[in-house]
């Protein structure tokens, strides 16, 4: 490939996890980089992380003090990516919900987009091993927000996501303050307002296989509070124009997987 790609994963108490991850996405992606941003888990992930960093040069291990966010981790890696001269930059969690599987498929999409979602809320998507409640609070939480700020985005809070460098660069990336879910639809929105292009691609998820969700009360009064605080003082996004938001078929992703 000739374009510089780089996958951040974010780390917390993910030790179990982290080397099955990172063999599947050299696996499925073997022209991606792997940034992995701890933040000094409990459980010995940083250190699992730099065995391995040790033996494969295209993963390399940002170390942090403490829990400080999700965003805060993401904004660090955009930074450090961007000082390297990545030009695609993936968000993915450690836990396996999101599937290495489908990387082809996000490079291939953003060729045609500065930001590519997984999603799981258009033909081909799915959430099979939620329960009731959490489709109720993810589906609810997602109409409310695209409602509210007319985001045009059928999943604005995934986390499976592929930027260009552009559009990083084109964000004030300092001024992003939310975590969680409200990360994910603050980046989002600030795309959308830049006029940039955005693609939805069908993802399956799957609740983390090892390990305890991250998802909290917390979380998700902030991405209440965000949405109304945004609406407030910015307004909704603007109206997006003729073909710059698509979504792709589960045929595209099929085909993708298949070519990689």
């Amino acid at each position: 490939m000739s374009l510089k790609s780089v996958i951040i994963m974010p780390t917390y108490n993910e030790r179990e996890n982290l080397p099955e991850i990172v063999r599947a996405i050299l696996q499925n992606a073997p022209w991606a980089n792997i940034l992995i941003v701890d933040d000094n888990s409990p459980d010995g992930t940083g250190q699992v992380a730099d065995e391995i960093a040790a033996r494969e040069p295209r993963l390399k291990v940002l170390h942090r003090p403490g829990k400080q966010g999700l965003g805060t981790a993401y904004i660090q890696g955009f930074k450090l990516a961007m000082a390297h001269g990545f030009d695609r930059i993936f968000e993915m969690d450690a836990d396996f919900s999101h599937d290495p599987q489908y990387l082809p498929a996000f490079l291939r999409a953003s060729a045609n987009a500065e930001l590519v979602i997984g999603s799981r809320y258009i033909p081909g998507g799915s959430t099979p091993n939620w329960t009731a409640m959490r489709r109720l609070i993810s589906g609810g939480g997602n109409t409310f927000t695209r409602t509210m700020l007319r985001i045009p985005i059928h999943d604005c809070t995934a986390g499976f996501r592929c930027y260009h460098r552009s559009a990083l660069e084109a964000i004030d990336l300092d001024s992003i303050r939310s975590q969680g879910y409200a990360f994910q639809v603050e980046l989002v929105y600030q795309v959308l307002r830049q006029r940039m292009r955005v693609t939805e691609i069908p993802i399956t998820f799957i609740d983390r296989r090892v390990g305890q969700s991250k998802m909290s009360r917390r979380i998700f009064i902030e991405g209440f509070q965000f949405v109304l605080r945004t609406l407030r003082r910015s307004g909704p996004a603007p109206r997006p124009t003729q073909g710059q938001i698509t979504v792709v078929t589960p045929a595209f992703v099929e085909e993708s997987i298949s070519r990689r």
